[in-house]
């Protein structure tokens, strides 16, 4: 008579088999009822698997896309913020010019608040976020304008048009024989040149015209960053390097006045210019926060469909952990006991 089903040790490894099922059971009960979903969700779901998947795919999507729209909406906040600032300092410089253009000492007083002016512009123009150049245009990683000083492409592009023109350097007492005339007819075309294409792009910008584009939404994209090359800021530019480097402290006064009502014209047309900018910046905001806000709502409900698809039952995790614990107990308890059975007990 064969004795292999009811030996000890045949009972013994049934049991631990039993265990280590029963074990695997409550590793997976445990988690579900920790995480509140499927540990295996391919095996729970079946044919639903690939309905989760597509779920999944769309949420992580979404999630990506509010993230990189909380990036572009903090670009165009410092950009909007900039150029805030840069209206309201060429706003002040209006007044300036207006109480310079008949003071016996305007072109010293002028001077200084243009000087610091056409810094702060190149400032603005070269600040970055994240270590990118915000108006840059695509080219994010090149300072878009260099600074106006002594021995820059700028500097001495302004210096040899105004030598050229009159035969005399700025800084020289002889620039009080230029007449209001010659100094208008100087304003309006060889030094404003040096503000268009291609003197701009050659001596002032690095900037491309192009500017970035972002994608928002899965059917929207904008454009989500300024250029340093929009006409606002070189009027800017012209209107603060005309009031800061072209011998105003010299001039007569009929040839200053001149300076300044040509200033105040571009100054006027900067504002303007400024204004249409922020706007469009105030537009792009507006869509990136309108798709964001939906994008949200999408993210919500995506996230609902995968709960209901993954989740479990908490109370009866719970109850099937309880069960599996009090299982493995017994069966480890049976198992010690029934290895030390022995014949030798019972002889």
């Amino acid at each position: 008579m064969a004795t292999t089903f009811i030996s000890t040790n045949s009972i013994s490894t049934t049991l631990r088999l039993a265990t280590m099922k029963s074990q695997a059971a409550l590793s997976k009960a445990t988690q579900e009822a920790t995480n509140g979903r499927f540990a295996d969700i391919g095996l729970d779901l079946g044919a639903l698997t690939g309905r989760d998947v597509t779920l999944r795919a769309e949420l992580q999507d979404a999630d990506k896309m509010v993230d990189t729209n909380a990036l572009v909406a903090g670009r165009l906040d410092v950009a909007q913020h900039r150029i805030g600032d840069l209206i309201n300092t060429a706003q002040a410089f209006q007044k300036d010019l207006l109480a310079a253009r008949n003071s016996a000492n305007g072109g010293n007083i002028i001077v200084q608040s243009a000087t610091a002016n056409l810094g702060s512009l190149i400032s603005t123009l070269n600040v970055t976020m994240d270590g990118q150049y915000l108006f840059g245009g695509i080219n994010t990683g090149n300072q878009p304008v260099a600074n106006y000083a002594a021995g820059s492409a700028s500097k001495n592009a302004v210096d040899a048009a105004f030598l050229a023109n009159f035969g005399v350097a700025q800084n020289s007492p002889a620039v009080s024989g230029i007449s209001a005339s010659a100094m208008q007819n100087f304003l309006d075309t060889t030094f404003k040149a040096q503000f268009a294409d291609p003197a701009w792009g050659t001596n002032w910008s690095t900037a491309s015209d192009q500017v970035m584009r972002s994608r928002i939404s899965t059917t929207e994209t904008i454009n989500s960053s300024v250029s340093a090359n929009q006409p606002a800021f070189r009027k800017l530019a012209m209107a603060y390097t005309m009031l800061s480097d072209l011998g105003t402290q010299n001039l007569n006064q009929a040839a200053f006045q001149t300076v300044i009502d040509t200033a105040t014209k571009v100054v006027g047309e900067a504002i303007n210019d400024l204004a249409g900018v922020g706007a469009t910046v105030g537009t792009a905001q507006e869509q990136t926060t309108n798709a964001t806000d939906r994008l949200k709502v999408q993210v919500d409900l995506l996230t609902k469909q995968v709960t209901a698809m993954e989740q479990v039952d908490p109370a009866e995790a719970s109850v099937r952990v309880t069960s599996l614990r009090n299982q493995v107990e017994m069966s480890l308890a049976l198992t010690t006991r029934i290895q030390k059975l022995s014949i030798l007990n019972y002889l």
